[in-house]
């Protein structure tokens, strides 16, 4: 009997030490097994199953709203704090900065060019998944109705009056414009201000993460309340079909950015063989696969930039900061699952509304790059500023794993990219990847 009872021991141990996406993972399980044994009428203690899981799922999405703000306010302030403070973030800063930028816009813009062509949220499938959902027409009139006239209100609203009502009022775009002001000059001052400025921010960012990781160490029970109220409304055979489409889109555009941009950047602009260059950098890639954390794949990205022949002194500069700002993938994601809820809700997204998706999904994939989940703490925070439902993240999350995965592949070959072009602009030879040598050739 003590034997029985220390091996269930060690099996609930081994569940909940698991990593987040295998609890993510066996939620998921279970949301399908209620939903094989239970129905919307099903009531549990005198409320209705849906109810709870409602009351659940809402404490989550709460729970991650809650900390955005500071989360993105001290990641940014701490990173423009910390590169404008390097000594030579002057032309080889400005370059790094002006690929990652010209990357990351590429990629989201091929995310939003390819889920407008495909449509993946306009299928019959996913409508049904959409009319289960809470009712959400006032929150649509938010998005509907805007034209191109509203593109300089959007850009005046970045630059605040009131610091702290943007802030309650969760304004994106003002807080990060202030916080990338304000970590770019904290750098400049001297001194014990300086000092005190830089813990104060330090303290700051290491709490938020502390919390951000404590919320997520609930997100298995938040994805177990939120799919399983969706597959109580919504058959999974609906649900799966709803989905196909959506990851096709996400893996297409994932492709398209892997094997044909970052390619022809690294061709026409580095002077580089692309291929010969994927060929040295592969243990990057597949550990960043492996693991979905850029920031775990930093040592063998580092060891793989060197052994594609790219300086120390280039590689201690450009990828770390790869690994906490550069997110091709997260971006060309958070783009494609916001415009897929709008579709799948039938909100009429004008050309001001993507513009600013895809603003916010390239400035929200630096500002919670380094936190496990990153995307979903940036997803929601989109989906608050364009008045979409946030129940809808519970729709993506059963093929999450799987696409993170590949994402994360994305953002380690992009850090290694911007890498080799920064390396070729320096005037670095790279004679085993050049362009028109084989390393035969270098050789002799």
């Amino acid at each position: 009997m003590a034997q029985e009872e220390s091996r269930d021991a060690g099996i609930w141990s081994r569940i909940v030490n698991a990593p987040l996406h295998w609890q993510i993972a066996v939620a998921l399980a279970l949301a399908v097994l209620v939903s094989l044994v239970a129905d919307d009428e099903t009531m549990v203690l005198g409320a209705s199953l849906v109810e709870i899981f409602d009351f659940f799922g809402g404490l989550f999405l709460n729970a991650l709203k809650m900390i955005v703000v500071p989360l993105i306010v001290s990641s940014i302030i701490m990173g423009v704090h910390n590169m404008a403070g390097r000594e030579n973030f002057g032309r080889v800063g400005g370059k790094t900065v002006g690929f990652y930028v010209a990357t990351g816009l590429i990629a989201v813009f091929t995310g939003l060019v390819l889920v407008n062509v495909i449509n993946p949220g306009g299928g019959e499938s996913v409508k049904a998944l959409s009319e289960n959902m809470p009712d959400v027409s006032d929150q649509l009139t938010r998005v509907e109705g805007r034209d191109a006239g509203d593109l300089v209100e959007v850009i005046s609203r970045a630059v605040p009056d009131n610091i702290f009502a943007a802030a309650v009022n969760m304004e994106l775009l003002a807080l990060i414009f202030f916080s990338v002001v304000f970590g770019y000059f904290m750098a400049r001052i001297e001194g014990p201000p300086r000092d005190t400025l830089t813990n104060l921010w330090t303290g700051i960012h290491d709490v938020m993460i502390r919390i951000t990781r404590w919320v997520l160490l609930f997100a298995p029970y938040g994805v177990f309340a939120l799919v399983g109220k969706a597959l109580l409304q919504v058959p999974l055979e609906t649900l799966l079909e709803a989905l196909a489409w959506f990851t096709l889109t996400v893996l297409l555009a994932l492709a398209t950015h892997f094997f044909v941009t970052l390619p022809l950047l690294l061709r026409f602009v580095g002077g580089v063989r692309p291929y010969a260059y994927y060929g040295r950098i592969m243990p990057a890639q597949l550990m960043a696969f492996s693991t979905a954390s850029s920031s775990a794949t930093l040592p063998v990205t580092l060891s793989s930039a060197r052994r594609a022949g790219v300086s120390e002194g280039t590689t201690s500069f450009v990828l770390p900061l790869g690994a906490t700002v550069n997110m091709d993938g997260t971006a060309l994601f958070e783009c494609v699952v916001v415009i897929f809820i709008a579709q799948a809700f039938g909100a009429d997204l004008t050309v001001v509304d993507q513009f600013l998706v895809v603003l916010l999904a390239l400035l929200t994939s630096v500002g919670v790059a380094g936190i496990p989940a990153a995307s979903l703490v940036a997803i929601t925070l989109i989906l608050t500023v364009l008045g979409l439902p946030l129940e809808a993240i519970g729709l993506y999350i059963a093929v999450d794993r799987i696409l993170d995965m590949c994402r994360t592949s994305v953002n380690v070959t992009s850090d290694l990219t911007v890498t080799a072009l920064v390396a070729r602009t320096e005037g670095e030879e790279l004679p085993e990847v050049r362009a028109g040598e084989s390393s035969e050739e270098a050789a002799a």
